[in-house]
């Protein structure tokens, strides 16, 4: 569902650039919205989401896709964790739908899908742990890399229940806003996958803006 917002950019009270295959880890409380912003248009943000005051819950793909009784994500879609208590709203979306079964790259994946000379790869997963790495503060460890979604990435489901990996539905500047209804930590992947369609197998940079509320 097409859903435009009514927030400014110049408004935020904060904003990055994500470069390719980079990483963001950081705080919004309950109450704040945040935008993901495909800047250059067909690049997958595979992210995750934890509760800040006890980062053991996290989403839940499982409990998001039973409560509402569809495997992917547009405006309206609550998600929720694995205590399947609702985490955020989406409350904003200009791309239409966001997957939430292809999982994020790995260098297992990627010698699997691809070749082994793939291996050495960089993939979401690298990022992920890198970023626990950097940033000890917020607690996470590898046993937290759980379910993500794979914001403006298309994985149609085919009609044998097999999932495919299809060119983006995305665009330069359609981006995906959601509010927090509890405190959280956001995870990004900028993905740097290179093998497949989800980047148009050339991964570009996305932005990250907050409001408060």
């Amino acid at each position: 569902m097409i859903k435009t917002s009514q927030l400014q950019a110049d408004t935020a009270v904060f904003s990055m650039t994500v470069g390719a295959g980079d990483y963001y880890l950081g705080k919004v409380s309950a109450g704040q919205t945040f935008r993901i912003l495909d800047l250059a248009g067909n690049q997958a943000a595979d992210t995750l989401f934890y509760s800040a005051a006890n980062p053991s819950e996290r989403y839940s793909a499982t409990d998001t896709i039973r409560e509402q009784g569809n495997v992917y994500l547009t405006a309206g879609s609550i998600l929720r964790s694995n205590e399947n208590r609702a985490m955020l709203e989406i409350v904003a979306d200009t791309c239409g739908r966001h997957d939430t079964l292809g999982g994020a790259c790995a260098t297992e994946s990627n010698t699997v899908r691809y070749d082994l000379e793939k291996r050495c790869m960089h993939a979401c997963r690298d990022s992920w742990m890198l970023a626990i790495a950097e940033k000890p503060e917020y607690g996470l460890s590898k046993r937290d890399i759980s379910h993500n979604i794979n914001f403006f990435m298309n994985v149609p489901v085919t009609e044998e229940g097999g999932l495919s990996f299809a060119d983006g539905i995305s665009a330069p500047g359609k981006y995906v806003e959601l509010k927090a209804l509890m405190d959280i930590y956001v995870l990004i992947s900028n993905c740097p996958q290179l093998n497949n369609p989800c980047n148009a197998y050339n991964p570009t940079p996305i932005e990250y803006l907050v409001w408060n509320a």
